[in-house]
């Protein structure tokens, strides 16, 4: 069980503006596009001017958006005729890039070290390759837990707020990054499994 879940249901509400956006000329290209800029300028922006902790709020604001973003570029393109082979390479590159752009500025904060988030974004970038993958051998692109892309999003968008709210974070929660690498190892190791199971 992950917050993919829901998607249906968010897809549901979102549904009434993606056919607006499809009515103006919007694309699903242009919205992954979009959303990866704002996450790589963004996330610049937090590792230039970390010690200014009141900027970190922008991160559970903008996990929310790009969430939303992520659910229109793919109602676009299945809803309104805008799949592409094209697309389908934006949309997997576009997510590990604003992925690991968004979580980066966190080494910047004690008490995390380079070393653990470095950690985590190279296994979250393992764990959508794995997901990925399925479809290569004849499965269904895998998008198992315990931490998926927007389980993720909820735990740095809290992170993001934790910090912009009070600042400073307790010597304790220095254990946070090697439990979320923990679990995206057994994220994988679902997603080989599932995938492995489909074709079996």
């Amino acid at each position: 069980m992950t917050l993919y879940d829901i998607k249906p249901y968010f897809q549901s509400l979102l549904r009434p503006m993606v056919r607006r956006l499809a009515s103006i000329g919007i694309t699903a290209n242009q919205v992954t596009l979009a959303a990866a800029i704002v996450s790589v300028g963004l996330g610049s922006i937090l590792i230039i001017n970390s010690e200014i902790h009141y900027l970190f709020l922008a991160i559970p604001v903008w996990m929310l958006l790009r969430m939303a973003l992520n659910a229109i570029d793919g109602m676009l393109a299945l809803e309104f005729g805008q799949k592409s082979k094209l697309g389908a390479y934006l949309n997997e590159l576009c997510d590990v890039i604003s992925d690991a752009a968004l979580y980066l500025p966190f080494a910047w904060l004690t008490p995390f070290t380079y070393f653990s988030v470095a950690l985590l974004i190279f296994l979250a970038v393992m764990s959508e390759f794995a997901g990925v993958l399925g479809l290569t051998i004849g499965a269904s692109r895998r998008y198992d837990g315990p931490l998926g892309k927007s389980d993720r999003a909820f735990v740095f968008g809290v992170l993001g707020l934790w910090v912009g709210a009070g600042g400073t974070l307790p010597a304790w929660i220095s254990w946070l990054m090697p439990v979320l690498s923990i679990l995206l190892v057994i994220t994988i190791f679902n997603r080989v499994r599932y995938a492995l199971s489909e074709v079996n």
